[in-house]
């Protein structure tokens, strides 16, 4: 099999949205400090979301009947690469809208799309994912906690790690062992919306990182009941439904965008008159952003075809998230200046803060071990 990047090209409604939402993030971001801006996708905002929400642009693909717009692939690609480059903080939406929101229409049932969906437009619902283990990480097939089916739904007992944000979300959706044992492998696996607000016998435990940062948590389930009506699909249909998600977690401008905070920032700091050493640096980097641009949006576009791009998308987060790692030793070989948290400039501290976190950016969406084996099978090296 051969990868199929094709040049994208982007409509003139693309564009038209691109002004709106440059006139709207230079209204919002003004007061957004840059230790904020630095995170990203990952900070969390409710009341940005909101704002997000009220025009139209959280789940803007989705049918007008769950509260989307009906646009297409190519415009939500031009929203996600002008907020992530202005280092909007759209985190309170982001899972919801980029993947447990596409899961939940493609194959939930229509009460759990009615319940749902709506509030995700809105910017009112917030989602975590569960699919980690303590012991089933990368080997995401060996899951453990149990779903047993009980009259109207299930009792889940076991727990899921790293889930980012669930200490915030409003929901979970959780890959359970529904059938069989880990050594079923991919056989037995399920996956349910979980509603961490209201739903007794679930412990939510935070795990602080080395900066003292509270993102990731452990979820414990303690004969946690789970309705029938919150399974997505199929019993037994879970693995196929998390390769999709992880395909739309790998395909995204986030995939090369998230350190682009520090490249504004960069640019700021050479100013109108950069070394020539400074301008060389500065330019090799935005050319590298304009080429993973280019393949990004070529997934968007077999995106907006109806095609799965597992291949593209794997690619295009192996090598994306390859050169954000390596932004902040750059700009600190340019100008010569350290990451700096608390009273730092705009720069320092963007810097430290990217510095700290793009350490994880290969983990997310699966290894760069994991990420290169699809590639391998992808290409038949495998």
């Amino acid at each position: 099999m051969l990868l199929n990047f094709q040049p994208g090209e982007l409509p003139p409604e693309a564009e038209e949205l691109r002004k709106e939402v440059r006139d709207f993030l230079a209204e919002t971001m003004t007061e957004i400090p840059a230790a904020l801006r630095a995170r990203n996708w990952t900070a969390w905002n409710s009341e940005f979301s909101s704002k997000i929400g009220e025009r139209g642009w959280i789940g803007m693909t989705w049918p007008k009947k769950y509260g989307g717009s009906e646009r297409s692939f190519l415009e939500r690609y031009v929203l996600l690469e002008e907020l992530l480059a202005a280092g909007a903080p759209v985190g309170f939406h982001w899972i919801a809208d980029r993947q447990s929101g596409p899961l939940i229409l493609r194959f939930g049932t229509e009460a759990l799309r009615e319940k749902i969906l709506p509030g995700i437009t809105r910017g009112e619902i917030a989602f975590a994912i569960g699919m980690s283990e303590p012991n089933s990480g990368s080997d995401l097939a060996s899951v453990r906690t149990k779903a047993e089916k009980v009259d109207g739904g299930y009792l889940v007992n076991g727990s899921k790690i790293w889930t980012s944000g669930a200490h915030m979300a409003d929901y979970l959706v959780a890959l359970f062992r529904t059938s069989g044992t880990s050594e079923d492998r991919h056989e037995g696996l399920s996956q349910f919306v979980v509603d961490l607000k209201n739903t007794n016998g679930i412990d939510i435990r935070p795990i602080h990182n080395m900066t003292g940062d509270h993102d990731f948590n452990q979820v414990f389930f303690e004969d946690a009941f789970i309705p029938e009506g919150m399974r997505v699909g199929n019993e037994g249909d879970g693995w196929p439904q998390v390769t999709t998600e992880l395909a739309f977690e790998r395909s995204g401008p986030e995939r090369y965008l998230s350190s682009f905070p520090l490249v504004r920032e960069s640019v700021g700091q050479a100013g109108q008159d950069p070394s020539e050493r400074q301008a060389i640096g500065l330019g090799r980097m935005v050319a590298r952003a304009a080429t993973f641009r280019e393949m990004s949006l070529s997934v968007s576009g077999m995106l907006e075809a109806g095609e799965n791009p597992n291949l593209e998308a794997a690619v295009m987060k192996e090598i994306g998230v390859g050169f954000e790692q390596k932004i902040p030793n750059i700009a600190h070989e340019l100008f010569g200046i350290s990451p700096r948290l608390g009273d730092g400039s705009d720069f320092e501290t963007t810097m430290a803060y990217i510095t700290q976190a793009n350490v994880s950016f290969s983990l997310r969406g699966g290894t760069r071990e994991i990420v290169r084996g699809i590639i391998a099978r992808g290409l038949g090296m495998r």
